[in-house]
């Protein structure tokens, strides 16, 4: 399991900033893949590992669950949430659709500031993948799609995006497992940068798809009855 940063009183002494914080902590190790499916939450543990009372750690367990990162039965530890109980060929359909569309309006009303912003982005996502460093390459690959749902100035699109996220964001995680789809993703990530500094938003739109449809091609996979779990 990977090391976390505990969280004092100090650092924040609001009973919703513990809670809060805890849930971004548990939220980063399920989607990271660090927290696998059916791990068991242990309160003592993660109260331990983050510092906190069993208050903020139970609730965001109740929290994660809403978002179906965690299952909760009655009179059993509650647990990582199996990707297998999510439809990825559905949630991959969408997430590719709503962010096809975003890419499309992105690119008409993008500013110079903004495409410099994202093209360092893709800058710094790139030297992690150099150093192999899939937890902050995965949190700047999602910091470009966001900021690319974001440009496009929709916030009916934004809320539904963000609300398939956490699931997606695992899907994500799990098929940049595989060295040569991680590798594939960032030759995508290249193209899909140059389209959209070119302001193409119909290529980036077809790129965007083509991406997550090789993601979800790997991410399916793992999720077959005896297939190996990634390393």
């Amino acid at each position: 399991m990977m090391t976390v940063s505990t969280l004092s009183d100090d650092d924040s002494p609001q009973k919703g900033a513990l809670h809060a914080k805890s849930v971004e902590k548990l939220r980063e190790m399920i989607v990271s893949g660090d927290l696998r499916p059916g791990d068991r939450i242990r309160e003592s543990h993660f109260c331990k590992a983050f510092g906190v009372s069993r208050t903020p750690i139970r609730e965001a367990v109740r929290t994660l669950a809403a978002e179906g990162l965690i299952r909760i039965s009655p009179n059993r530890s509650p647990v990582v949430a199996d990707l297998a109980e999510v439809d990825l060929g559905h949630l991959y359909d969408v997430v590719a659709t709503l962010e096809a569309m975003a890419s499309e309006q992105a690119c008409r009303v993008i500013t110079q500031g903004e495409l410099v912003e994202i093209i360092a982005i893709h800058g710094r996502m790139l030297e992690s993948f150099e150093r192999g460093e899939r937890a902050e390459y995965l949190k700047l690959n999602f910091r470009i799609h966001q900021r690319t749902v974001e440009i496009a100035g929709n916030p009916v699109l934004h809320a539904t995006w963000l609300a398939l996220m956490p699931n997606m964001e695992r899907a994500r995680a799990l098929a940049n497992l595989d060295r040569a789809r991680w590798l594939g993703a960032v030759t995508e990530h290249s193209k899909m940068l140059s389209a959209l500094a070119a302001r193409d938003g119909a290529l980036l739109a077809a790129l965007t798809r083509a991406h997550f449809r090789n993601g979800l091609k790997v991410s399916e996979k793992f999720l077959v009855p005896g297939a190996p779990a990634p390393l």
